[in-house]
């Protein structure tokens, strides 16, 4: 039975119990946090991915990618109010829908983090090799900065910064709030500065047609651009520190995707208009698939000039329509900014994979702490070649893609989480609810699914494979090692010397001492 281990709610909210915060978060605070966890990364990187996809049409991606994320966004607030303790999706699922579905939110959320840390990898690696190739002159041969998909062999600079952050991660590295501050002002000045020089030059004949793919091309680029919202639950999960949170929270929410959408939109416009952003077609008139063999064969054909063929669309479209030193500007603000997303990511991986260990479904060894860095260095290794891996092989469009199922998976997985523990456990202090959660619950969860059935058919196939691996693991490995399962729950998440608490085992659940080989 799905529902057969939950995890008991009240022993994962005693760790929260401890750590109470002072609530100082206004509206306007959580607006500004918004902004600064979402704008950035996919903006820099997908907008040649989309303009493939939908061309002119992806402006009205943007608009479908920030309507899901805002009403997701609102049911995973409820969720983060109510259960403010590491572990993300994975903990509240454990602790609504048992242990299965719990774990299959973890195993998704590997696809979240590891894999769209390598796609940021990639991104990275793009604007810094054309920072080098245009400011400096220097040239490196393709073969060596892109993988087997975009025409060439591999991508060792995405592979270096990728273990670049594993190394840092070890060593404890972590951002303070002032240079996280300081980058985020980059990215976000770096694209007020390209809109500012690309929207004045707009040539109205670009935008037509509007369309070339119909619907079909603005719903698979709306699945792709899902990944530049992605970081909205850092809103969600300050719920604890927000004053009136019940009021706060959806001002803080809406507010930050709102402005968020009309910067993607204006800078897309800024991409469309200036440069143009049709897709390149193959001899039966159907669009290519970015990250192709064909498309990249067909770029090649008209030496990349075209912001579909690019690996830093932003920096080309300034260069193309006469700032060449300003385009070279954002590439240097991308190389700086982007290796702290790439950090945070990885962060947020291992941390899942933590918290997994800890509660049995994976080896204890991937919760060992190193002794003098007092890190989890074992996961952070493994993570950081997996991500690594990932960079050096395949295109940025393609990880974004297989990012966002894991995440679509995830949001619709606390979407229904919420309506549920509203019906069996209505009595439970929420310090933020969803409002019209009969409505805006199932929205968000058919929002997700429907951006879910937008993506590729590769990715999805991709995914149903993971989810099969996933549950062989469980069965194979997970289930008789459940630190549930078995009757044993670790009430403090965060808290290594706190003694386990023994609960009844569950039906069918191997008796402690035997079996637990």
């Amino acid at each position: 039975m799905i529902f057969g281990r939950v995890k008991p709610l009240d022993a994962i909210l005693a760790t929260a119990e401890k750590k109470s915060l002072h609530r100082s978060l206004g509206a306007f605070q959580l607006t500004m946090l918004g902004i600064g966890a979402v704008i950035g990364t996919g903006i820099f990187v997908l907008t040649a991915e989309a303009a493939q996809k939908a061309g002119p049409g992806m402006m009205i991606s943007f608009i479908i990618a920030g309507f899901v994320c805002a009403i997701a966004a609102l049911c995973y607030a409820e969720m983060a109010a109510m259960v403010p303790v590491s572990g993300s999706a994975y903990t509240y699922s454990y602790a609504v829908m048992g242990e299965l579905l719990a774990w299959m939110v973890g195993w998704a959320l590997i696809l979240e983090y590891a894999v769209a840390a390598g796609a940021v990898s990639v991104g990275w690696s793009g604007y810094v090799v054309g920072l080098l190739e245009h400011a400096l002159g220097i040239d490196i041969p393709n073969m060596l900065v892109r993988g087997p998909f975009d025409g060439g062999v591999v991508n060792l600079p995405a592979a270096a910064i990728a273990l670049l952050v594993t190394w840092l991660l070890v060593i404890g590295t972590k951002e303070s709030a002032t240079v996280n501050a300081v980058l985020v002002a980059i990215k976000v000045a770096a694209l007020t500065l390209f809109i500012i020089l690309a929207l004045p030059v707009m040539k109205m004949e670009n935008f037509e047609p509007f369309a070339p793919l119909g619907f079909g091309g603005i719903s698979a680029a709306a699945a792709s651009i899902f990944f530049a919202y992605v970081g909205f639950d850092a809103v969600s999960t300050a719920a604890e520190e927000t004053k009136n949170p019940q009021r706060n929270m959806p001002i803080g929410l809406i507010g930050s995707l709102g402005i968020c959408t009309i910067f993607y939109i204006l800078v897309a416009a800024g991409v469309i208009g200036g440069v143009g952003a049709q897709p390149m077609f193959a001899a039966d008139g159907t669009g290519l698939r970015p990250g192709s063999i064909e498309l990249t064969a067909a770029c090649s054909a008209i030496g990349d000039g075209a912001v579909v063929c690019s690996k830093e669309a932003l920096a080309f479209a300034l260069r193309q329509i006469g700032w060449p030193q300003v385009g070279n500007l954002i590439g240097l603000a991308a190389g700086i900014a982007l290796p702290s997303v790439i950090l945070m990511m990885m962060f947020g991986q291992t941390r899942i994979f933590f918290v997994m260990s800890r509660d049995g479904l994976l080896p204890a060894v991937f919760s060992k702490v190193h002794p003098r860095y007092r890190t989890p260095h074992v996961i952070t290794i493994l993570t950081g070649l997996f991500v690594a891996a990932f960079a050096a092989f395949f295109p940025v469009g393609v990880l974004a893609d297989i990012s966002n199922s894991g995440t679509l998976f995830a949001f619709a997985m606390v979407s229904i989480a919420v309506v549920i523990l509203r019906r069996t456990d209505p009595a439970r202090h929420r310090p933020f609810r969803t409002p019209a959660v009969t409505v805006v619950a199932p929205l968000a969860a058919l929002g997700c699914v429907y951006l879910f059935f937008s993506l590729s058919h590769e990715t999805i196939l991709l995914f149903v494979g993971w989810a099969a691996i996933g549950l062989i693991v469980y069965y194979a490995y997970s289930y008789r090692r459940s630190h549930l399962g078995r009757g044993v729950v670790d009430v403090a998440e965060d808290d290594a010397d706190a003694p386990p608490v023994p609960v009844p085992p569950m039906p069918g659940a191997p008796t402690p001492g035997r079996n637990q080989a």
